[in-house]
């Protein structure tokens, strides 16, 4: 993890991803993902993710919550928006 922190614009959250991911696994994940914590992510998005932290591009994070459960966050390129949601969500 670097550390390196950047805006997050307006958090939202999807329907499915609210029902099915405690509260406080969901936002412990924005905590992460806000400081460049990726998550479960293979190395090839991590250097993506390192990229668009340089050159402003989207980034990317993958979690499981305690019941197995993936999800994703994505924050737009602009740091407008960053969304929490299940992949089936996308």
């Amino acid at each position: 993890m670097s550390n390196r922190t950047f805006p997050l614009g307006q958090v939202v959250a999807t329907p499915g991803l609210l029902a099915r991911i405690p509260p406080s696994e969901h936002l412990d994940a924005l905590h992460r993902h806000a400081g460049s914590d990726w998550g479960d992510l293979d190395d090839e998005d991590r250097q993506a993710n390192e990229d668009a932290l340089r050159d402003g591009g989207r980034l990317f994070s993958v979690y499981r919550a305690s019941s197995g459960i993936k999800f994703w966050i994505i924050t737009e390129a602009d740091r407008s928006a960053t969304c929490l949601l299940l992949p089936e969500e996308y």
